[in-house]
C-alpha cells in the first residue's frame, strides 16, 4: 500500500508525503505505483523547474518522497504552486477512486 498525505493550510497544499509500494504488481511492473510516482515527481519538477520555487524535498532509497513548500512565497508563486499541486491532487484522487485497495490518500 502506498500512503500519501497531503497537508494543507487554508486552500493551499503546503506538504506532500508518500511512502510504500502499492503492491498492485511486481516491482518494476506495477502500473499503479508508476502512475502515482509520475504524478508526484512531475508536480515536484513543475514546482522546481517551471514555477522556480526552492522546494525542500527528500527521496530515499525505498522510494519515499516528501516535499515542503517555503512559507514566504509571493502571491504569484503561491498561485502557480496551487495550480501545479491541485492538478497533482486531481490525478491522485482519480487513482484513489480506481485503486483504493492499493493507495491510501489523506488530505489534512
Amino acid at each position: 500500500m502506498t500512503d500519501i498525505t497531503i497537508k494543507t493550510q487554508g486552500k493551499s497544499i503546503v506538504e506532500v508525503t508518500a511512502s510504500g509500494h502499492t503492491g498492485y504488481g511486481e516491482a518494476g511492473e506495477d502500473i499503479v505505483c508508476a502512475g502515482v510516482s509520475t504524478l508526484l515527481q512531475s508536480a515536484l519538477l513543475g514546482l522546481l523547474q517551471v514555477v522556480g520555487i526552492a522546494v525542500k524535498y527528500t527521496v530515499d532509497e525505498k522510494g519515499s518522497l516528501r516535499f515542503t513548500l517555503p512559507k514566504n512565497l509571493t502571491p504569484a508563486e503561491r498561485h502557480d504552486a496551487d495550480v501545479v499541486l491541485n492538478t497533482m491532487l486531481c490525478g491522485l484522487k482519480d487513482f484513489y477512486t480506481e485503486y483504493s485497495d492499493y493507495i491510501n490518500l489523506e488530505v489534512i
